[in-house]
């Protein structure tokens, strides 16, 4: 007997799916979800911040991660019929819109919305609600909304006028502390032996070799900052006061945003999302220091979903889902 017309387009109703990007300057985080807001599948890829690698590479990136995240539900890119690429780097509108064109242009996915990482790590934090979210991944930005709609951000200067807190500035600090007692300009620490093992020099000294290298890339400093956070759990103040002095700038740009919402008072989430947040209370807790002078309600917590699942869920249907919508599909 043949299927009815209207079985037959639930069945293809099951099969639309929603993409979801998070990309950074290090890497591609990518979901796929049905139409139920279930998780079907995720897959990672390279680094897709387009002021940093450019767009077509960037993109690339992005088609790479998608085809594993399909390959790995076994399905169909022309499944997708939505999507939300939420990214570092495309504050401008014409880099969004070059972004959106090549995509549309090599995936076919033309109902496709480029934003911020930070648009979607909001999401994923407040869920359209009061808040903020700070993230500190290879860069830092932080970026809240208040009940009228209204936004502010600050940070996101990238790696020259910025990235205080992030990856490549807690780097770039331990570099120059490193700098700095290898000279006798500072105290010594043991960031030295770290960086030159890291760099793969030979030894401090020609630690300057390797940093100015042509392949040197802000994706390979950055990684630095992970073995800063080991050093300072081994209890060496430099590596420590360095993490401290970090938890203070995410906090000076977050009091920055509550300020200018007029959150002062209120008791709002602030969302932690990225790598550097693996440094723990040390981080944490001067950070919150610095927000509490500013907005003693405000707490810091962690993001109610992934930002890649929210980008998801904004595919799906904007920023009307409900928390509770959001589930994982179980392996068969």
């Amino acid at each position: 007997m043949a299927r009815s017309t209207a079985n037959a387009g639930r069945e293809r109703l099951d099969f639309q799916l929603y993409l979801g990007v998070d990309g950074g300057g290090t890497k591609t985080n990518v979901a796929l979800m049905d139409a139920s807001a279930a998780i079907l599948a995720e897959g990672a890829g390279g680094p897709s911040n387009p002021l940093r690698v450019g767009v077509e590479t960037a993109v690339a990136n992005i088609a790479n991660a998608v085809d594993r995240a399909c390959d790995s539900a076994s399905v169909s890119r022309g499944d997708i019929v939505a999507a939300t690429l939420g990214l570092a780097g495309v504050r401008r509108q014409d880099i969004r819109e070059r972004i959106r064109e090549s995509f549309v242009s090599r995936s076919r996915i033309t109902r496709t919305t480029v934003t911020t990482d930070a648009e979607i790590a909001l999401f994923g934090t407040t869920l359209g609600e009061s808040g903020l979210v700070v993230i500190a991944g290879t860069g830092s930005i932080c970026l809240g909304v208040n009940s009228k709609g209204e936004r502010a951000m600050a940070g996101g200067w990238g790696p020259i006028a910025g990235d205080e807190g992030g990856g490549r500035g807690i780097a770039a600090e331990a570099l120059h502390a490193i700098a700095k007692a290898s000279d006798g300009r500072g105290p010594s620490t043991r960031l030295s032996e770290r960086a030159a093992e890291y760099f793969r020099a030979s030894n401090v000294e020609n630690l300057i070799v390797a940093i100015y290298a042509p392949q040197m890339d802000n994706s390979r400093i950055a990684g630095f900052a992970k073995f800063v956070v080991e050093t300072a759990a081994e209890g060496d103040d430099v590596a420590r006061a360095i993490l401290i002095d970090a938890g203070r700038e995410l906090g000076t740009a977050a009091a920055a945003v509550l300020k200018r919402l007029g959150l002062e008072k209120q008791k709002v989430p602030i969302g932690c999302v990225g790598s550097v947040f693996k440094a723990g209370a040390l981080l944490t807790d001067a950070m919150q220091d610095v927000i509490r002078r500013t907005a003693p309600k405000a707490y810091l917590t962690d993001p109610q979903m992934p930002p890649a699942h929210a980008a998801a869920l904004m595919a799906l249907n904007g920023k009307l889902a409900s928390k509770r919508q959001i589930t994982r599909k179980k392996a068969n």
